[in-house]
């Protein structure tokens, strides 16, 4: 049973800091993203040695794969198909991928990025998402564009909206993406601190704020699922002590726009219940949580000397039935 419990009722977990079972002999580095298959798999894209590794829903290592081929591995979507769409934003591609490894389709020049804020794809592209149908294909390109682009599956573009700046339908580091069953696409907008939410043409819809440097974003299971975002935290000296602005994991629903639970203890840290940077996150069947971090040993707010001694790769959630 885990030690440390976050939230409360409906939304309360055990915190299991070391469900990942990773041999010495294997070298993992900050995971940037996570994905769970039908079988409940997880699938941890890091930037280690071993870019994909995939573990069991008990954390035993499976297997790893993609060797060679992921400078800086950031977005992971597991396809309902049990394939997965993998992008690199150092390689300014995004890949398909079997869950063996196979590469099928690869979007982008690999190494070859589009003129910085051109809205031409891809300029460090951050992550992918796939119609409810899978008859479309949603690219967030993130950090050298302010823009998402929708393809079809195959890989022919269709349309692209989106341009620097603060206003509804611009982006400053549109940095995820979801879709829902209805279509209805999610955009981590995270330095303007947002949600965005457009319809499946680019139309904008609304958005959600109350959050802060949203990174991780997924969707849980069923026709109304609840939408799960990993908040970055402080990024910078001013207020990296500050409570309640992260790092943290809050729930949201999608119907009703509400937020029903804020999980981990801040400031954060390496502790059990503490964040340093949710920057990947996954739901499987069960409605346990996978957290993928990056350790943040170089940032500010460990400039103190507490800097963690270790990478945190990834960690669960486990739910808890309501008494």
């Amino acid at each position: 049973m885990a030690a440390v419990r976050l939230g409360d009722g409906a939304y309360s977990f055990g915190v299991h800091e070391d469900w990942a079972k990773i041999p010495d002999e294997i070298v993992l580095g900050d995971c940037a993203a996570v994905g769970v298959d039908s079988r409940d798999n997880v699938y941890a894209f890091n930037r280690g040695d071993h870019p994909v590794a995939v573990f069991d829903s008990d954390g035993n290592l499976l297997r790893t794969w993609g060797e060679g081929l992921f400078p800086r591995p950031h977005g992971v979507h597991v396809a309902p198909d049990d394939t997965i769409w993998l992008t690199d934003d150092a390689d300014h591609t995004v890949r398909h991928c079997t869950l063996d490894g196979k590469v099928r389709l690869t979007l982008g020049v690999p190494g070859q990025p589009s003129p910085y804020m051109s809205g031409e794809p891809f300029h460090r592209c951050t992550h992918t998402c796939l119609s409810p149908q899978g008859d479309f294909l949603y690219i967030s390109d993130g950090y050298g564009n302010a823009r998402i682009h929708k393809y079809t599956p195959g890989g022919k573009r269709l349309a692209s909206w989106g341009e620097p700046g603060t206003d509804p339908g611009q982006f400053n580091i549109p940095h995820n993406i979801c879709c829902d069953p209805d279509g209805w696409i999610y955009v981590a907008d995270r330095e303007n601190h947002r949600v965005q939410i457009f319809d499946g043409d680019g139309k904008w819809e609304t958005q959600w704020n109350y959050l802060h440097r949203p990174n991780g974003m997924c969707l849980g299971h069923g026709p109304h699922p609840l939408c799960y975002i990993g908040e970055g935290g402080p990024a910078g000296e001013i207020n990296r002590e500050w409570p309640n602005i992260g790092p943290r994991v809050s729930i949201h629903t999608t119907k009703s726009h509400e937020v029903m639970a804020r999980l981990g203890k801040t400031p954060g840290g390496m502790f059990a219940g503490g964040f340093t940077s949710p920057h990947g996150i996954a739901v499987d069947s069960t409605g346990s949580i996978y957290v993928g971090e990056l350790s943040g040993r170089s940032w500010s707010r460990f400039a103190t000397g507490d800097a963690p001694k270790k990478r945190r790769v990834i960690h669960k959630l486990v739910k808890v039935a309501a008494a």
